[in-house]
Parts: structure tokens; sequence; C-alpha cells
């Protein structure tokens, strides 16, 4: 029995995909604010918000694979789709909202406050949340990494 055969159909499949649908997220974060910037960033690798959504792609990456293994009409796979949806909901919408705020109370605090005021200085992090669009391309990227482990490994002796 060879390395993909103990991976494919099991939960270690699942994990697989679950982490290199983040990392991937991450990575293409990190590539477009290089282009935008014009030189690399690396904090941008450990962030949240932007498109996409790493954490609509490690839940969908998560899922997808779970039905794959488990089955579609499977109560695991009925439990990590509505992790999904809570995940991804969240994303587009708490946290979007804490990152409105954060950028009022940041602009509140510029604008109403003498230099020399005693508050805390450091400023909240106003990069929280994500677009419906960033959701969205995150959960089809979770999706298509996940499709991809499948055939890697199918293609490499795992059925």
């Amino acid at each position: 029995m060879g390395i993909a055969a103990g991976i494919y159909d099991s939960g270690y499949e699942a994990i697989i995909a679950m982490l290199l649908a983040n990392f991937l997220a991450q990575l293409a974060k990190f590539f477009r604010d290089w282009r935008r910037r014009g030189h690399s960033h690396v904090p941008v690798l450990f962030s949240t918000g932007g498109m996409p959504s790493s954490h609509s792609s490690t839940v969908t990456g998560l899922s997808t694979s779970i039905g794959l293994i488990a089955g579609w009409d499977s109560p695991a796979f009925a439990v990590a789709t509505c992790f999904a949806f809570i995940t991804m909901f969240d994303a587009a919408g708490l946290r979007q909202s804490a990152s409105r705020q954060a950028q009022a109370l940041n602009q509140i605090v510029r604008e109403l406050l003498a230099p020399d005021h005693n508050l805390n200085r450091q400023t909240l992090k106003e990069f929280l949340g994500h677009t419906p669009r960033e959701v969205l391309a995150g959960g089809m990227l979770g999706i298509l990494v996940s499709l991809t482990v499948r055939g890697v490994l199918v293609l490499l002796g795992g059925d």
C-alpha cells in the first residue's frame, strides 16, 4: 500500500485539502499585495481579510473532501457544510461589520483627539472581514483544491 493509498478516502485527505486551500488563499493574498505595493510584505501571509477568503477556502476544502470521502448524503458532510456556511456568513457579515467599525473608530480618534491625548495610541485593525466576492472566490478555491487533491491521489494510485 503506497502513501497515496493510505491518504485517499481518509481523514488525511480532508486535512491535506483543508490546509492546502488555506495556504493557497494566503499565498494569493501575498502576491496580490506584492503586485499592489511593488515589494513583498510577509505579514500579509498571516493576516485576515482580503481576496480570496482563506476562511472560506479552508472550510469549503474540508467540506468538499468530506463529501467525497463519506458521501454527499452523510451526516459528516451535513455537519461540515453547516460549519462552512456559518464560517462564510461570519466572514462576510459580522467580521466585515467589525472592520467598518474599526475604520470609523480610528477616524474619530485621528480627527477629534489632540495629538497629546492619553488614550491608547494603538489603532484598531481595520482589515478583518470579507466582501461577498472574496468569500465566493475563497469558496470556489476550496472546492477546486479538494477536487484537485482527490484527482492527484487517484493518479498516484490511491483508488
